[in-house]
């Protein structure tokens, strides 16, 4: 477990009157490049047929992106949609070598796309991905086309950023900073909506107050996710990315009376942040645990969970949600998959409180009393900062959890005092709850500042974090076989 710091409908038979569709273009994929010595400056337009009629109409353009092949674009498409009608879309993407220019040329064609809005909006998800042809002899690349119905709200919202202390990219100068803002989709995906101006070699840049549609930053739902990420500019495109956070458009209303400060996971003063060379404190202690435990386990998956995060896409808190994004499957194949499937949630989930331990302790007890003839044995493990709002809770659910198959490690990272974190552990008052007492010690706890190696080695911190946090393990394994007297399978005969 990792612990954190913190609608549209679709359309459907019976449709008369028309709908307003929401429509936008997710970021084509490997462009064809048609610069010398740069890549390709993309832009997409849309031409529209009407029904009965086969001319085509230019119905908008998107911006133009320079010198990149997987272009992400700000500017959407409103369109009116009739369930009744065959609305054909036809998307042509150029590479354009000038801002100014209205004249799209042949020799500047990427390739295009056709589709009809009923097929968008009637795909899975709202979700349509087609190929780009039209190139002779080339492989044009891919579009991805999403679309929503919009609500009625006709909210627009004017807000103001600025940041501190961000970590420094340029190795001539500081940074120069710019953020970029996601909408989350019904799936759980993302985005983008809006683009702020790049502030030029400051650490501590104040971008420009924007105005933009609520509906185009969360299509009316106040506590839908926005996504916020903010990137280093680089003249040849190859932004740095510098860190992100995720927030609400509610949340974000608030600041009108009150100042909102975020802290980015990617940011090096964050516990989750991993630098490209070394892994955060989280990390380590998931692989330094995890590599062992592993060994014991026959088919190397493992359930994964965070908690203490606002979740995509309705910004609900979650104590128990897979860091794999699959409620049917919450399993990671191997410690390696756990790690990529936490690195890939921090960019999805906003991290957010209270922090509630029984919902997943009660999870795996679940788990642990479906088998409890000593086949199986559950062993979880937390990695916590070592705030906890469910103390209670927690202590009933461990005192439950004693009489089960199943041990509990926590890994106190940071720089907290983590005297809840001893009072679980139980080596010198044993745990109690409402008056019953844990029929066994099933809690380790460690902090893991003890074992951080003052040469800065990983590996044996990590080894040293291991050796400890696992030493209880097999007392405790033999503590529930010997009371229960479950003896040892005999070996099969040779």
């Amino acid at each position: 477990m990792i612990r954190g710091e913190d609608t549209g409908t679709h359309c459907g038979v019976g449709w008369v009157a028309p709908r307003v569709a929401h429509a936008w273009i997710c970021p084509p994929r490997n462009l064809l490049d048609m610069d010398t010595f740069s890549k390709s400056d993309p832009v997409v337009v849309l031409f529209v047929q009407g029904s009965g009629s086969s001319e085509w109409k230019e119905f908008g353009r998107t911006e133009v992106i320079d010198n990149t092949l997987n272009p992400d674009f700000v500017r959407k498409f409103v369109l009116d949609y009739y369930f009744e009608e065959k609305q054909n879309l036809r998307f042509d993407v150029y590479n354009v070598d000038s801002k100014s220019c209205s004249v799209l040329k042949q020799k500047d064609f990427l390739g295009q796309a056709f589709v009809a809005l009923g097929e968008v909006i009637g795909s899975q998800r709202g979700r349509l991905e087609r190929p780009l042809t039209g190139v002779p002899g080339k492989r044009c690349g891919t579009i991805l086309l999403l679309a929503e119905e919009l609500s009625n709200c006709r909210d627009i919202v004017t807000m103001q950023l600025c940041a501190n202390k961000l970590d420094k990219k340029d190795f001539f100068g500081k940074s120069d900073p710019f953020l970029v803002f996601y909408r989350s989709n019904e799936d759980g995906t993302f985005t983008i909506c809006h683009k702020t101006e790049v502030v030029k070699n400051t650490l501590n840049p104040v971008w420009q107050p924007f105005t933009i549609p609520v509906r185009a930053l969360c299509n009316g739902d106040y506590d839908r996710t926005v996504k916020i990420d903010v990137y280093d500019w680089d003249r040849d495109g190859s932004h740095d990315f510098i860190g992100e956070f995720a927030t609400s458009y509610r949340e974000l209303s608030r600041a009108q009376s009150q100042f909102t400060v975020y802290e980015m996971p990617s940011q090096p003063t964050s516990l989750h942040y991993a630098s490209p060379y070394q892994l955060s404190a989280y990390a380590l202690a998931l692989k330094a645990v995890g590599e062992i435990i592993q060994d014991y386990d026959s088919d190397k998956l493992f359930p994964a969970y965070g908690f203490g995060a606002k979740i995509p896409p309705d910004g609900k808190i979650s104590h128990q949600f897979p860091l794999n994004n699959n409620a049917d499957n919450p399993s990671c194949a191997g410690i390696e998959g756990v790690l990529e499937s936490y690195l890939q949630s921090l960019r999805t989930v906003q991290l957010y409180g209270p922090t509630n331990f029984a919902p997943v302790i009660n999870q795996v007890a679940g788990a642990a009393a479906q088998v409890t003839d000593g086949s199986q044995y559950h062993v979880l493990l937390i990695i916590t900062d070592g705030v906890i709002s469910d103390m209670l809770q927690t202590k009933e659910a461990i005192v439950t959890a004693s009489a089960l198959p199943m041990s509990i490690i926590i890994v106190g990272v940071g720089p907290a005092e983590f005297e809840a974190m001893e009072e679980l552990d139980g080596d010198e008052v044993r745990l109690s709850s409402r008056g019953r007492y844990a029929e066994r010690d099933i809690v380790q706890f460690v902090p893991f500042r003890d074992y951080v190696d003052d040469s800065g080695n990983q590996v044996l911190s990590m080894a040293r974090l291991a050796k400890d946090v696992l030493a209880e393990i097999p007392e405790q394994l033999l503590s529930y076989m010997k009371t229960r007297d479950i003896k040892p399978r005999q070996a099969d005969p040779q």
